[in-house]
């Protein structure tokens, strides 16, 4: 599609999950689009997409896709992103990835804009999108941190099958249906695609996410842990994580546990620096059952946050339950919001599309 005015924009993955929330989220928040390119494998070369009333034809992916493109959205896998991502780069567009195969290198931003929005000026025409559950626990955080500090985090993850892909969804609910009429399943999917046992999702929970490595955490972990120091500034934070898959299709729900840096903070002084915090929602009242849940925040675009309270034993303690819809801010959103960040501080060029 092309019109008057606007960036011209890639989007390679279109077809999957994540590259179709990329596009609604696109379309909803009517970024200046002059020009759109829709990429990917040569699988899927060819599927016809509507955006903004129009069809358009996706392509197969080839380095001569990202001439004249200004801003290219990548979604497709670690390994595609590592192929095209230095083409793109080199052809003049800014590469926003949303995998994790940049995002720990020292020359590549790792963005939450709500956090760390003024990085995208440091790029080198790549930015990186972090983990979908390290996304939603700094931006909530941050404020924290800005105003008491913060010395401390641990996290455990309670997180949905949608982040593991459209196969694990399907797993999910094939699963579910075969063993309420009592036939047998045949796990293929979870924990891991490529590992070399697989377990039911249905009905259970399973404490991996991504590959173990040689200390005894997954891959998952070590992102979360490395992510939120890098995204944060704070290389000496204390950071732990344990990553757990739960049978529930959207929605990472989180439960943490920080410290902070002074120890006359209130459960009321958390609540009012989250209450207006961006992108955030609080969500909390025992009195009244109000705290926040995945089925709830799926299609939300904030973050939402309640339980919060003070530990009995730290003074400055305090816990606190965080869910996101992990493809939207967990992915799509925060995606869209960097490519917002390049306009808005005119990081981008002015666009000459006609």
């Amino acid at each position: 599609m092309e019109k008057t005015t606007g960036y011209h924009v890639a989007i390679m993955g279109a077809t999957g999950a994540v590259g179709q929330q990329i596009l609604k989220t696109l379309e909803r928040r009517d970024f200046p689009i002059g020009k759109l390119t829709l990429l990917s494998s040569a699988r899927s070369a060819g599927k016809q997409i509507q955006f903004r009333g129009e069809t358009l034809t996706v392509e197969e992916a080839v380095p001569e896709s990202f001439e004249g493109v200004d801003i290219a959205l990548f979604s497709a896998g670690g390994s595609i992103s590592q192929k095209f991502a230095p083409e793109a780069v080199k052809r003049g567009a800014i590469v926003i990835d949303n995998t994790s195969a940049f995002r720990m290198d020292p020359e590549v931003p790792l963005v939450v804009p709500e956090v760390n929005e003024a990085a995208v000026k440091e790029h080198k025409g790549l930015i990186a999108n972090p983990n979908c559950s390290t996304i939603q626990m700094v931006a909530a955080l941050e404020p924290i941190r800005e105003a008491f500090g913060l010395n401390k985090v641990i996290v455990s993850t309670y997180q949905a099958v949608s982040g593991a892909g459209a196969q694990a969804i399907d797993e999910l609910n094939n699963q579910t249906k075969s063993i309420l009429n009592e036939e047998e399943i045949k796990p293929e999917i979870l924990p891991v695609g490529g590992a070399d046992k697989h377990y039911q999702i249905a009905f259970n929970v399973i404490p991996q996410i991504d590959q173990f490595t040689d200390n005894g955490y997954t891959l998952e972990e070590l992102k979360m842990i490395n992510e939120t120091k890098k995204i944060m500034n704070l290389p000496s934070l204390k950071v732990a994580a344990t990553c757990v898959r739960l049978p529930v299709e959207t929605g990472h729900s989180e439960s943490v546990y920080i410290e902070i840096g002074q120890n006359d903070v209130t459960v009321e002084d958390i609540k009012k620096v989250l209450s207006t915090a961006p992108g955030v929602t609080l969500q909390d009242d025992p009195s009244e059952q109000v705290y926040p849940m995945p089925a709830m925040a799926a299609g939300e675009d904030d973050i939402f946050v309640g339980r919060i309270r003070q530990d009995l034993d730290e003074k400055n303690g305090f816990h606190l339950w965080i869910v996101s819809d992990n493809l939207l801010k967990g992915a799509a959103l925060n995606t869209v919001q960097i490519a917002e960040s390049l306009v808005k501080l005119g990081i981008v060029s002015t666009p000459q599309h006609s």
